[in-house]
């Protein structure tokens, strides 16, 4: 099914550098203003084989599938006289800095990294209703890390107190870690429409920067 305007600019375009090495995530409007600078080029998936497109091949690409060989994933940008597939993964034509090789220890992260579950009761929950709890209480020496922060239901954060889960009876129900890259790409990579990305990253060792 075909995604409205609106939500194919809203869309993810994974980024490469000069080398083929992802560095970004950006949306399909912000891809789309790169390309029509001449400051990217599409890099599409055809046959097992990467083919590279400037913004004018693109748009000629885009018309031959929108009316030949259009997928169900696949978002679409109409403009006053056709429509424009949204890409999924750009290159950067003259950017060829190196990835961050550090995932931000932020709110967010640890929300996608525990995939808004509570790690205690296994329950999943909107943003809104989780909190996060020191596995180790900071009472006892807990410091906020990776490896101490965990999403917790307001229900299990109160019944475990300023406890250890040993101490409270708990169990979590995943140990947690530092990611070896960003929580969000990784929820990015559940959805079928962004399966192309893992060619560049299933090898990787790097983590993308969210924008």
């Amino acid at each position: 099914m075909n995604s409205s305007p609106n939500s194919a600019l809203d869309a993810s375009v994974l980024v490469l550098n000069k080398l083929f090495m992802a560095v970004h995530v950006i949306s399909v409007r912000r891809a789309f203003c790169l390309l029509f600078k001449e400051l990217a080029e599409v890099v599409s998936l055809e046959d097992g084989q990467f083919a590279t497109y400037n913004f004018a091949t693109w748009r000629e690409v885009s018309e031959y599938r929108a009316q030949y060989y259009r997928q169900e994933d696949d978002d679409w940008v109409r403009t006053v006289n056709t429509q424009i597939q949204a890409p999924r993964v750009i290159r950067l034509t003259s950017y060829d800095r190196m990835p961050r090789q550090t995932v931000k220890f932020n709110r967010r992260n640890i929300f996608a990294r525990d995939n808004n579950q509570c790690q205690y009761c296994g329950k999943k929950f909107p943003t809104s209703e989780l909190s996060l709890d020191h596995v180790s209480p900071r009472s006892q020496g807990g410091i906020a890390s990776w490896e101490n922060i965990v999403c917790a239901c307001v229900s299990c954060n109160v019944k475990k107190g300023g406890r250890t889960p040993k101490e409270a009876h708990m169990h979590l129900i995943r140990k947690p870690e530092k990611p070896k890259r960003s929580p969000m790409l990784n929820l990015k990579l559940t959805h079928s429409k962004y399966q192309s990305w893992r060619t560049f990253l299933d090898s990787a060792y790097w983590s993308v920067e969210l924008k």
